[in-house]
């Protein structure tokens, strides 16, 4: 399925600093998460004038996330294979970047960092200044985040050695690299028009209609959600993406109709199975709705920014520090008790019980939560601006 959406930003160089060239090398792990973070980070880069080079192992999801760019039609940014990092013809054709970002901790292939160690400049000698190091770390609002954020840690062997690499921690106040937000969100969110982009998408817009987004993993409360909805007071209408969300969904709905196949006798419900969504239309999703469910990082980013009640499910972890990380969100966001024990249903931390009733949410005060966290966010410093004035000063 195409993605929805195949604008191409608008640079604007206009920049009372440098243009830098970047390497930002990005491996996808699962659920392009990673892919996801690091194009926002390239293309809002680019939009800011400068160039960059994004090495990445799987590159298929840009397919619809940033149409385009893997044909090298988005403007500042060229997309290069991860085996291309380890390929002396390919280095030695290339002009030395003035930053390189490891997303995630993923470690720059050897033969990419000898080949900038060991080049030599005019006169044969050894003579290139080394890049800034950056280790773009993944995001929470625990404290250990704003002690690490932008310490050294030292390259001790290899080619690299005596260099230095810095961490970079995105965050939620002022002692962290900040989050994502390009200069013109706000903008684009003002003039968005929900109605229109529906029809755009194949959902007629109804006046008596409550939205939800649907952008999980298989979340434990999947079925509880369901059945919830069709006892809202307006009618809901389940937006929900492709990929896992698509298959959680239609394995509850043949499981719920099985065993219950009255339970949207009225078709209170109303579910709408998506295409795929370039990550501007993302947003749209997002501001369109008056709930938002949401997964990993990047989506707990623009959900904030949409401004609307949201269910985060957090990315498990084996040995549980997953438990840990979404209090601490939490604790950021002032949730409410019934926010903070539906979240932990919703993750399946706690059993749910009957007085589990998103139809009695109180989503006014839901809203009115994520609104005052968007406020107090909307005061830091975009996480771009601050990487690039952290560059500046380590070069």
């Amino acid at each position: 399925m195409a993605a929805m959406e195949s604008a191409r930003p608008d640079t604007h160089p206009t920049r009372t600093q440098p243009a830098l060239l970047w390497d930002v090398f990005c491996r996808v792990i699962d659920n392009f998460g990673d892919i996801g973070v690091c194009w926002r980070l390239c293309a809002d880069l680019a939009s800011r004038g400068h160039t960059v080079r994004l090495w990445v192992d799987d590159a298929s999801a840009l397919q619809w996330m940033a149409p385009g760019a893997l044909a090298g039609n988005w403007p500042g940014v060229a997309v290069h294979s991860w085996t291309d990092s380890s390929s002396a013809p390919v280095l030695a054709a290339l002009p030395p970047a003035d930053v390189w970002v490891e997303g995630f901790g993923c470690e720059i292939a050897p033969e990419f960092i000898a080949a900038r160690a060991y080049s030599t400049g005019a006169t044969g000698q050894n003579n290139i200044k080394p890049p800034v190091w950056i280790n773009l770390e993944y995001l929470s609002a625990e404290t250990y985040v704003e002690r690490a954020h932008g310490l050294p840690s030292p390259v001790m062997a290899g080619p690299a050695r005596g260099w230095t690499k810095h961490f970079y921690y995105p965050g939620f106040n002022q002692r962290t690299g900040g989050l994502l937000r390009e200069p013109d969100l706000l903008e684009r969110q003002h003039q968005f028009d929900r109605n229109t982009w529906l029809r755009q998408i194949g959902v007629a817009p109804q006046t008596d209609e409550r939205l939800v987004s649907l952008f999980c993993y298989e979340p434990p409360a999947l079925d509880l959600l369901l059945t919830q909805l069709v006892q809202w007071p307006d009618r809901p209408r389940l937006l929900v993406t492709p990929g896992r969300a698509t298959a959680a969904v239609k394995a509850a709905l043949e499981h719920k109709n099985s065993l219950q196949p009255a339970w949207n006798m009225r078709e209170a419900l109303s579910i709408s199975y998506l295409p795929t969504l370039s990550q501007r239309d993302f947003d749209h999703l997002l501001w369109a709705c008056d709930l938002n469910c949401i997964r990993g990082e990047d989506s707990l980013v623009r959900a904030l920014w949409a401004g609307k009640p949201l269910l985060w499910q957090i990315y498990p972890q084996s040995d549980a520090a997953h438990h840990e990380k979404l209090d601490a969100f939490l604790d950021m966001l002032g949730a409410s008790a019934s926010l903070r024990r539906w979240h932990a249903v919703w993750n399946g931390l706690e059993v749910p019980t009957a007085t589990d009733a998103l139809a009695h949410a109180d989503l006014e005060n839901w809203s009115q939560i994520t609104h005052m966290a968007r406020s107090r966010l909307l005061e830091l410093g975009d996480l771009t601006s601050g990487l690039v004035d952290f560059v500046l000063k380590k070069r």
